[in-house]
């Protein structure tokens, strides 16, 4: 006895297999673009330009953060950088927490945020995006609270900052100085 598939039922199998050859193509080409655009999560290139992320000053704990964007040839101070930061928003794990500045001319930047939420495993953090001209750096400030620190990453590539390198928190504010 020879088994005989329906035409519609042959029709349904190739649709259902389209659409999934579809659906894996394309959801991997945009990870790929994700990932390449900004391989830190969260990323928003449309955030405002701001210096309070704070959702509210009454509720929950407030960190400032503080630093010195510095060329890295020279250790001089750079004007004009453009800063980003976001981070998970405080009991919840969406980026709402997302803002840019710019660096005055002593290569200054300053803003006040409420404190991170953390991703699963790891240490809250805060992530950046500074650039200036055909320059780009990204890195991370994590906080928690004992103390900040910096990603080995972040060390390797600001050597030059000297004394300057290691984050300091003191209470609530936190001095974090970057070379690009």
């Amino acid at each position: 006895m020879k088994k005989i598939t329906s035409r519609r039922l042959f029709i349904r199998n190739v649709s259902m297999a389209s659409l999934g050859a579809v659906y894996l193509s394309s959801s991997s080409k945009l990870s790929a673009f994700t990932l390449n655009e900004n391989s830190f999560a969260g990323y928003n290139p449309y955030a405002e330009y701001k210096t309070d992320l704070r959702v509210s000053e009454l509720i929950g704990k407030h960190i400032t953060v503080k630093g010195k964007i510095f060329c890295k040839n020279k250790l001089e101070p750079i004007e004009g950088a453009k800063i980003e930061v976001w981070h998970l928003s405080p009991n919840s794990f969406k980026y709402r927490h997302q803002a840019k500045l710019i660096a005055n001319k002593q290569g200054e930047y300053s803003f006040i945020t409420d404190f991170p939420n953390k991703e699963s495993g790891k240490t809250p953090r805060i992530y950046f995006k500074i650039s200036k001209g055909d320059t780009t750096y990204t890195t991370e400030l994590l906080v928690n609270d004992f103390g900040s620190y910096i990603t080995g990453e972040h060390w390797e590539k600001n050597q030059t900052l000297g004394d300057l390198l290691q984050p300091v928190k003191k209470q609530s504010n936190i001095q974090f100085n970057i070379s690009i």
